[in-house]
């Protein structure tokens, strides 16, 4: 943890009626993180092998029959879309990780606002306020 995130858990914006961060809150946020995007990278790693094994394969079985090339694509595109979802967490993840150092973290990119502390133990990826969130979603 930084000197930035150890001296401001108690400076971070939280909505109104809610306590302040606390070391041990802000602690445990951001092991949270940080043991997600390590489990992330180690699935993407994974992930890529595997895609490249399977592309390899590819060149193997030219003589397989239409079904059996289908189902083949079918699991690289699978593999390719689940490791594009990982990227996506991986990248969520560290810019949690990024705001916590900063002193940013917890605070609405769309209006600026409190996010909320109760949000963000929930779902600490989060970079929208509830009715930001809401709004976007309705687009």
């Amino acid at each position: 943890m930084t000197a930035t995130a150890r001296s401001g858990a108690a400076a971070l914006p939280v909505r109104p009626g809610e306590r302040r961060w606390t070391e041990a809150e802000l602690s445990k946020v951001r092991d949270q993180l940080a043991a997600e995007a390590g489990e992330l990278r180690a699935d993407i790693a994974r992930a890529e092998s595997d895609i490249a094994s399977r592309l390899t394969d590819a060149v193997n079985d030219a003589g397989d029959d239409q079904a059996d090339v289908g189902a083949k694509a079918f699991e690289r595109e699978h593999e390719l879309a689940l490791t594009h979802n990982a990227r996506e967490l991986l990248a969520q993840n560290e810019r949690a990780l990024a705001s916590i150092d900063a002193g940013t973290y917890g605070t609405c990119e769309s209006c600026g606002e409190p996010i909320g502390k109760a949000r963000l133990q929930a779902f600490p990826r989060a970079t929208l306020c509830v009715a930001c969130k809401q709004r976007e979603e309705r687009r």
